[in-house]
């Protein structure tokens, strides 16, 4: 069933046009199958979840191919990456666009298969869950950046969003949530963790008890937004630090969280060099970390992290869905040490940071992230430092919140309701 509109659409379908073979990544269940049937319902289908295609494609994949003429759509193809050599075969013999149509939902191994034998000859697109611009219909599809050139364009498609933000973050933005209003939360999340653990990582590595797992996944849903800390990962599950790290790249890969990295220029010396990291999807995280309903989460101990995890990817999901790739134009910021502060009547340093930064066209822009609805510039002292940075300009800085309007808190500083992303 396909019932909401993916602003990606014209996206894929251009490159279709112009490309041999379109490679669609994403977690599993943000619709990348029913993205392509339902823009190339005329190709073959095939999925590497049923085994015993898997099976006769690995052992002749010349035959498989002769027996699944093109075009063809293949689901999950990072499970058979033999398949990409005999591609490569058949798309140099012809001419032809879209031949092949990909999907797959682990990002990172597929770009390397992809990248060993199909260079230049398949483009790459990334899916991810719904964003609240596709929740609420809003026809506008330009990645977020405080300029005023983007502010100007976003304000003449803006409207408010209607829907309680906080049952947004809750629900998540798994497309089978809004198709189905009808479906049950809990029941969702449930069989889609037991689905991944059975799916996915048993693929990758034989737990011995999926219990362990799940106690992990949920340790680093608990630090969504934190830097990472792999030893106090480790401690609390109780197993090895290099296995902490193993398991967290295989969420990675999966596209169940990001890492963000941090902004490190040699000019800005106390730097903390330790990436962030973030569950991909509020609603998942909310369901590991035991947030069972909208209003226990909007007043609870995670509400801020679960916001700010919440605001990071719709930026993210922004760019995705115009085709961009985003990982070289987002960091962060944590000076430590670097700002000075009374406490109990003593002079401390503590950690600056900022939140997000943007890198565009030679500008940077610093962002915060903030769970208030009474912005003020105090909020962002730390943008600053980025004047520092001489081979880049600070642009316009921006704290996105709760306050209902955009508002200017100086020349170079504005509030802007999360609407505006």
């Amino acid at each position: 069933m396909y019932a909401i509109k993916r602003h990606i659409e014209p996206i894929v379908e251009r490159r279709a046009r112009n490309s041999k073979a379109i490679l669609l990544t994403g977690p599993r269940q943000v619709g990348k199958s029913t993205l392509f049937q339902h823009l190339f319902h005329d190709a073959n289908q095939v999925t590497f979840d049923d085994d015993l295609l898997l099976a006769q494609a690995a052992e002749d994949p010349g035959l498989f191919l002769l027996n699944n003429p093109c075009p063809l759509m293949i689901d999950e193809v990072q499970k058979c990456p033999s398949i990409f050599n005999r591609v490569k075969i058949e798309l140099d013999k012809t001419d032809e666009k879209a031949n092949f149509f990909f999907t797959g939902s682990q990002k990172l191994q597929l770009m390397e298969q992809v990248s060993e034998s199909l260079s230049g000859r398949v483009s790459v697109v990334e899916l991810d869950g719904l964003s609240l611009r596709e929740i609420h219909e809003v026809d506008f599809n330009q990645h977020f950046v405080p300029s005023e050139e983007y502010l100007t364009a976003r304000e003449k498609a803006r409207k408010p969003y209607e829907r309680d933000i906080w049952k947004i973050i809750h629900r998540g933005s798994y497309p089978e949530l809004y198709v189905n209003e009808g479906k049950e939360w809990i029941d969702f999340y449930q069989s889609y963790v037991k689905t991944y653990l059975e799916r996915d990582v048993n693929r990758v590595i034989k737990v011995t008890n999926h219990l362990t797992f799940v106690k992990f996944m949920t340790s680093v849903a608990a630090r969504t937004g934190q830097i990472v800390n792999y030893a106090s990962i480790a401690s609390e599950v109780g197993v090895s630090e290099p296995t902490v790290k193993e398991w967290l790249s295989i969420l990675e890969r999966s596209g169940l969280v990001y890492i963000l990295k941090p902004y490190t220029p040699s000019v800005l010396s106390r730097a903390i060099r330790t990436p962030k990291l973030y569950f991909r999807d509020t609603g998942l995280a909310c369901y590991l970390t035991r947030w069972l309903t909208p209003e226990t989460l909007k007043n609870g101990a995670m509400a801020g992290a679960m916001f700010e995890t919440f605001v990071l990817n719709e930026i993210l999901k922004s760019y995705s869905n115009e085709g961009l790739e985003y990982d070289f134009s987002v960091f962060y910021y944590n000076g430590k040490g670097k700002k000075k502060r009374r406490e109990n009547g003593k002079e401390v340093e503590v950690d600056g940071e900022i939140d997000l930064i943007i890198l565009e066209n030679g500008i940077l822009y610093p962002i915060e992230i903030k769970l208030s609805a009474n912005p003020k510039a105090d909020m962002t002292s730390e943008f600053d430092v980025l004047d520092k940075v001489k081979e880049y300009r600070r642009g316009m800085g921006a704290i996105l919140c709760l306050y209902d309007r955009k508002l200017y808190l100086r020349e170079n500083l504005v509030a802007l309701p999360i609407d505006y992303i």
